[in-house]
């Protein structure tokens, strides 16, 4: 019983560490990246749908994406939706394809992105938190209606500790990379 809550356990603080780093690939770092694009959503013949879906985007160059839609009619619909997005990019249009140039980044917005890195690194550290507070719940709950011993209590929640303790230190490294990342020239 213990080993299945560990397991869940184990199971959600990982969905946490893949969520995060997700999240933070949306960060714009002065580099040209298509997860940059992931968040965005295309009015689609009435329906939101991500951009990824309704055309290929590469990136040619460090510094350039290029989105080609599927259907050129809906180019106006991307830019639309582009210019929207708080990526602050302005897409070129030229009938075919939209480029979207990723400018240097400047100190002060490093700095900012920086902080918004921590903040969002912070949330995960607090997601995983959570998860060790739900499962030592379960475990307590296991142990008060002696369905396992204080011993097998106590050896679960250092295992269960152990396993917070590491999942936040890869939360840690995945946030201190991308940090280096927006702080690299």
């Amino acid at each position: 019983m213990q080993d299945n809550a560990l397991k869940e356990a184990e199971s959600k603080m990982r969905k946490t560490v893949a969520v995060l780093d997700h999240d933070l690939a949306g960060i714009r770092t002065g580099r040209a990246t298509p997860a940059l694009l992931d968040s965005i959503r295309v009015d689609y013949y009435g329906a939101p749908t991500p951009l990824n879906q309704i055309a290929g985007v590469s990136a040619p160059e460090a510094r350039l994406l290029v989105i080609q839609p599927w259907d050129r009619t809906i180019l106006p619909v991307i830019e639309k939706a582009i210019l929207k997005s708080e990526l602050g990019l302005t897409p070129s249009n030229d009938g075919n394809v939209i480029r979207l140039v990723v400018p240097i980044l400047s100190e002060e917005r490093r700095r900012d992105l920086v902080k918004v890195v921590r903040k969002r690194v912070e949330a995960g550290k607090i997601a995983i938190r959570n998860v060790r507070r739900d499962i030592l719940e379960q475990l307590r709950g296991l142990e008060r209606d002696k369905q396992i011993s204080l011993d097998i209590y106590q050896q679960a929640q250092e295992r269960l500790q152990k396993l917070t303790d590491a999942f936040i230190v890869e939360v840690s490294k995945v946030g201190q990379a991308k940090e280096d990342e927006l702080l690299e020239v």
